[in-house]
This record gives structure tokens, C-alpha cells and sequence, in this order.
């Protein structure tokens, strides 16, 4: 049992006999709190932006963790569709993007989910056919994202607006977006049905090295410092309400997953691989794996400024009506963890 393990016990303990108090003192109700989940079900997609859960995973870094909690793992190809395996209670936590988690928020009012921390930032663009050399050359055009409403779906519409082009959700307009999972996409832009798209790793890299794509827009060039949360870790309210000893040992495995991916990517990029194959039935190759994580930058830090800016462009495409965003995160657990670490502090704030 590793020191981050039994370090989450500890604190996990002390959440426990902390809400057990509460509840005697004629607290919040929160029966059931304080004890193990028999189990927890985790969505995450078999994308290298999900590169800490297809690590911890594999590394077997979240079991451990969660020692007699069973994990039961299940992969999904965007946000939306695990948003509502979360809220249909088919699984009790995901790592998604900050638009899928707004959307969330904002359709439960404040009590469906909780952001508990960040996973990655970078990873994402829009790659094109040769020749397109601007957002002037893509009227007409045809581009996919994975899902509408998604957080590339949501990039994309902002970036269009922002540059005088205009595209409605039943793909028309000056640009037609088309909806496609990334296996079809992939194929689509290979056959030139499609003349682009806007992706997460490793499809990026995918099309540029395998279909001679070309990179129009590096989605990191749009956000300050580069910085931009792609993919946080978020938990159902009343999981993390019922069980939050449990919740503390899934992070307490996600922070270790993300420690390996800083400190040996070349163990953390092979085990990314190995769970991509076991998923998918097929490893990447290695020039894709390397170039996929040169885009992509993994941290603990929900980098939360980045998630108000994306409410503020899915509410300027409109797919999404104003929606306040106080409380969406619990950071607390996470702090806790990194503090018992020596690690600074991670912010809610929407301000950087």
C-alpha cells in the first residue's frame, strides 16, 4: 500500500468521524456518509486528453486507492453522453469537459455534479485540408465536432463567431458542423467527406500525421498563458454527499496519476497506450502518442477561469442560457490532499 493510500485513509477517517459529528449535532442529513462505497462506476473517454484516467486505470493507481471499493470503469466518446449516464445515476463519476459540466450544472440548477479537480489542459484544435488557409476559406465548408454541445463543439461555434462565420445547430449556415463521434470523423476527414474538424488528442494528431491535415487553429493560442481546462474530474452531488471517504481515495489515485504523467512520461505515455488498445482494440502509433503529448499539459488545478470563460461562449452560440456558476466546485477534498503533500492550493475563482 503506497504512502498517498494510506495518507487518504487518514483523511478519509477524519472526513468520516467529521460528518458523523455534524449529523449528531443536529447537522446536514447525510446518511450513509462516512463509510466505503461497495463501489463506483467512472466514465472517462479513450482520448489521450483522459491520459490521467486511462494511467490510473491501467497503473491500477485508482484500485488501489480505493482499496475494498470496487471500481468499475466505462468509457464513453463525449460529454454529454456521460452527463447523462451521471445524472441517469449509470455511473457516479467522469472526467469530462468544462462544457459538458455547465450544461450539467446548469439543467440539475446547481445539484447534479461537482468539479473536484482538474486533469488536463491543451490537447485540442481545428485541423483542415491543405489549401484552407484561414476562417475566409472555410465558408462552404464542411467541419465535424464529437458532439453537439460538446466543449470542441462549443470551441468551434465561438471561433466561427469570432471570426464573422456563422453555423446553426442542424448544421447550416455559413459553416456546416456535423456531429460525428471520432471514429467516424477520423474516417470522414481520411475519405474527404469532411474538410475538417475540430478535435481532442489524439485525433488531432491523427489527422495531421496520418490524413495530411493541417493545424488552423492550436485551441491553447486562444487562452491566456496557453492555459485551458480540457478535461477536470467531476463526482454526482449525493455520491460525494454519501461517500466522501471514497471520494478522497479516488482523487487521492487520480493525484498519483498525473504525478506519474509530469515525472516519467515515457512509463506514463506506454500505459496510456496499453489502455487505449485494451479499450479500443488498437494502440497508437508511436510518432502520434509522442506528438498528442507534446499539445497536452496535465495538472491538478481545474484552472476554474478557463471553465467561466467557455459558460460565456456556449452562452454567446447559444448553447447555453446565463447561468450561475457559484458552487459548482468542491475543491476541498482535493486542497486537503495537496496540503498534506506540501502542494499549493488549487482556486475556484474565476479570475487566474
Amino acid at each position: 500500500m503506497t504512502y498517498r493510500t494510506l495518507r487518504a485513509l487518514a483523511l478519509a477517517a477524519t472526513a468520516a468521524l467529521t460528518v458523523t459529528t455534524l449529523a449528531a449535532c443536529g447537522g446536514n442529513d447525510t446518511s450513509g456518509a462516512g463509510g466505503d462505497a461497495t463501489r463506483i462506476r467512472l466514465g472517462y473517454f479513450p482520448n489521450i486528453t483522459h491520459a490521467p484516467a486511462l494511467v490510473g486505470v491501467n497503473k491500477g493507481f485508482l484500485q488501489q486507492a480505493l482499496g475494498a471499493t470496487k471500481l468499475e470503469p466505462k468509457t464513453f466518446n463525449a460529454g454529454p453522453a456521460a452527463i447523462e449516464a451521471l445524472f441517469s445515476g449509470a455511473i457516479d463519476a467522469a472526467y469530462l469537459g468544462p462544457n459538458p459540466a455547465i450544461n450539467g450544472w446548469a439543467q440539475s440548477k446547481g445539484k447534479g455534479l461537482k468539479i473536484i479537480a482538474g486533469s488536463t489542459s491543451g490537447g485540442a484544435g481545428l485541423v483542415v485540408k491543405p489549401g484552407i488557409n484561414g476562417p475566409a476559406d472555410l465558408k462552404g465548408k464542411k467541419l465535424a465536432t464529437p458532439q453537439l454541445g460538446n466543449t470542441q463543439d462549443v470551441a468551434l461555434r465561438s471561433w466561427l463567431k469570432q471570426n464573422g462565420l456563422n453555423a446553426d445547430q442542424q448544421g447550416g449556415g455559413d459553416v456546416s458542423i456535423r456531429p460525428q463521434d471520432n471514429a467516424t470523423s477520423l474516417q470522414a476527414f481520411a475519405q474527404g467527406s469532411i474538410d475538417g474538424a475540430w478535435v481532442p488528442e489524439p485525433n488531432l494528431s491523427r489527422m495531421i500525421l496520418e490524413s495530411q491535415g493541417k493545424l488552423l487553429v492550436n485551441e491553447k493560442d486562444l487562452w491566456p498563458d496557453g492555459q485551458f481546462v480540457t478535461t477536470h474530474l467531476v463526482v454526482r452531488q449525493d455520491f460525494l454527499a454519501k461517500y466522501p471517504d471514497t471520494v478522497t481515495k479516488l482523487l487521492t489515485g487520480h493525484i498519483e496519476s498525473v504525478d506519474l504523467l509530469r515525472s516519467n512520461a515515457a512509463d506514463a505515455q506506454k500505459a496510456v497506450n496499453a489502455q487505449l488498445a485494451a479499450v479500443t482494440g488498437k494502440p497508437l502509433k508511436d510518432d502520434i502518442l509522442a506528438a498528442a503529448f507534446q499539445n497536452l499539459t496535465f495538472t491538478d488545478d481545474p484552472i476554474a477561469s478557463s471553465l467561466y470563460a467557455s459558460a460565456k461562449h456556449a452562452e454567446d452560440v447559444g448553447l447555453l442560457k446565463p447561468v450561475n456558476l457559484d458552487g459548482i466546485y468542491d475543491l476541498g477534498p482535493l486542497n486537503a490532499l495537496l496540503k498534506s503533500d506540501g502542494e499549493p492550493s488549487v482556486s475556484d475563482q474565476a479570475q487566474p
